[in-house]
């Protein structure tokens, strides 16, 4: 279904910074507080509203109206999808991407989310990274641990 749950928060300016480093682990604050552009990507928990429009094979409305696991994982799921496009995207065009899971979510909702309908899912800092700021990239598990031809 074409659910587009992901809702995007483009932080620009130091202030909507300074909103968003308390929320975060210590770790993140200067790189966020030096990064261009720092990306908020939450999700719609009432995504559904919007399936008359972008999903017009059926009435998909009720069958998240009525089942909020289901709601709460298509949410999660599409958003982090969406938000992974944007990743690609951006390295796409050259840029530095610092993809973060390292926040108090409830902070950050509680900051730029108040009335309670998105929640954050992840945070991405974007911008052209200093080759000196560049860790040397770790060792990833061999394809013969993470998958099964079968």
């Amino acid at each position: 279904m074409n659910t587009q749950p992901a809702r995007f928060v483009f932080l620009s300016s130091a202030a909507s910074k300074e909103k968003l480093l308390p929320a975060l682990a210590p770790g993140n604050v200067e790189k966020t507080r030096n990064a261009p552009l720092t990306l908020i990507v939450a999700f719609d928990t009432k995504f559904y509203n919007h399936l008359p429009t972008q999903f017009k094979a059926y009435d998909a409305k009720p069958m998240f109206e009525s089942n909020q696991a289901l709601t709460d994982a298509t949410a999660f799921r599409n958003s982090s999808l969406q938000g992974a496009y944007v990743m690609m995207a951006a390295r796409a065009l050259g840029l530095s991407v610092g993809a973060m899971s390292g926040f108090n979510p409830i902070a950050v909702d509680e900051a730029f989310f108040a009335d309670g309908e998105y929640k954050t899912n992840f945070i991405i800092n974007l911008g052209y990274g200093k080759p000196e700021g560049f860790h040397p990239r770790g060792p990833r598990l061999a394809f013969d641990d993470v998958a099964e031809i079968l």
